[in-house]
């Protein structure tokens, strides 16, 4: 799997070097490697595999794959070229998700309904708006390049998402499965790197948080504002499997007084014992017959690698467990910038304990993709870094992934902040 690293807002253009051939090259190598990722990780993957849809909050692949193109046809080909002939009448409403300004659309947690189109129609959609994407491409003007080349952009981020929700969606789906498939038998978890001191220390002091500058950003990570962080010590290093068995050994799964509310009520509802899709598959041994479901199959739970697949509702719950807290996302920019924090990307998004909310002064750009981020700024909580599923270029200090208290089929993880008494 690709480890993170980079994403624009709607206006700011990609890095190029001016002339018009320059351009062209850059949109149409980016475009190309993009698409060409999405179809490599579905590679594995069977029409059956590519047809399930194991809970509402996840997709079936051939609908990333159909979704992830609906928008270069629906953003940049309806609009930007004259005549331009849809593939199919009926795509838009099928794989449209969530832009109402875009039109009517089917329902999410219906898309696993869908057994038409076919994985192999879906491919031919891919194809078709492929041409047609090199078609434009070719032949469009460098004025029009250089109108289309932020909105491309957005469109290449996008379906980097995607590509990593094609991962987690199929995982979750593989571990309903009584006996466990593997997406890849050769796949392995990138390692961890070797733990530092405990602690970073951040006095107090005001930062700049939020994004700068002219390279991609999505548009919830601006405006630049300033905010007070610290006094406050954050881990250096994620939270493990190994402190987490502690955690359940200790009853953290049974002790109301360590959760929310909330967050009790769906651990009792959801009959959570353990992170999710951890089975345990020896009843004579409670600690080592721990096992996790992996993109490779099922794998004994390694105690030294950092948790995964942990809801917030259960990262505050161990937080209160050892007397600390979960951080800021503004303590964890700033310890991040500085480069104080292992594993900051590439291995597990981690929870913060901050609501995700519109930084001071945030504006939702105009029109449809104006739906992409703002209206989803009521209860959920912001992860920051980056997982093993993200695609390479698709990370950066700023960026603000965010999912509801509830969710832990995504690889999410945690660290710990610490504040004086």
């Amino acid at each position: 799997m690709t480890k993170a690293s980079s994403p624009a807002t709607i206006d700011a253009p990609i890095a190029f070097s001016g002339s018009r051939s320059d351009l062209r090259s850059s949109l149409l190598k980016a475009y190309r490697t993009v698409r060409d990722e999405t179809e490599r990780r579905a590679a594995p993957l069977s029409p059956e595999d590519q047809l399930i849809q194991s809970m509402p909050d996840a997709s079936p692949a051939k609908w990333h794959r159909a979704h992830t193109t609906w928008f270069f046809e629906q953003f940049v080909l309806g609009a930007h070229v004259p005549g331009y002939q849809v593939f199919h009448p009926d795509y838009a409403y099928l794989f449209n998700s969530y832009y109402v300004s875009a039109g009517p659309r089917h329902a999410r947690a219906q898309r696993g309904h869908l057994t038409r189109p076919g994985a192999e129609a879906v491919t031919a959609y891919r194809a078709y708006v492929d041409g047609e994407m090199q078609k434009f491409l070719d032949e469009a003007s460098e004025q029009k390049l250089r109108e289309i080349a932020p909105l491309m952009e957005v469109g290449f981020n996008h379906e980097q998402q995607h590509q990593e929700l094609m991962l987690t969606d199929i995982l979750h789906a593989f571990a309903q499965n009584p006996i466990p498939p593997a997406y890849d038998a050769q796949w392995s978890a990138p390692p961890s790197q070797p733990r530092r001191d405990e602690w970073v220390t951040l006095t107090e002091g005001i930062h700049t948080i939020g994004h700068g500058g002219d390279t991609f950003h999505f548009d919830n990570e601006k405006p630049a504002h300033r905010a007070l962080v610290g006094p406050v010590k954050l881990a250096r290093n994620l939270v493990t499997n190994g402190e987490w068995l502690e955690f359940m050994k200790d009853g953290g799964y049974r002790t109301p007084t360590l959760w929310l509310m909330d967050g009790f009520a769906a651990a009792e509802k959801e009959g959570w014992d353990a992170p999710g899709h951890w089975r345990h598959v020896d009843a004579a041994n409670s600690e080592k017959g721990w096992h996790i479901m992996t993109l490779a199959g099922l794998k004994p739970v390694d105690p030294n690698a950092p948790v995964m697949h942990v809801s917030y509702y259960e990262a505050d719950a161990f937080a209160r467990w050892s007397g600390k807290h979960l951080p800021t996302e503004m303590e964890w920019e700033v310890a991040a910038r500085a480069g104080e924090l292992n594993d900051a990307y590439g291995i597990v998004w981690q929870w913060t304990r901050s609501s995700y909310a519109p930084y001071p002064g945030y504006r939702a750009i105009e029109g449809a993709l104006g739906e992409y981020n703002g209206k989803f700024m009521v209860n959920q909580y912001v992860l920051r870094g980056s997982s093993l599923a993200t695609p390479e270029g698709h990370s950066r200090v700023t960026y603000r992934n965010f999912f509801y208290p509830h969710h832990r089929w995504q690889f999410t993880g945690l660290r710990l902040a610490d504040y004086p008494v």
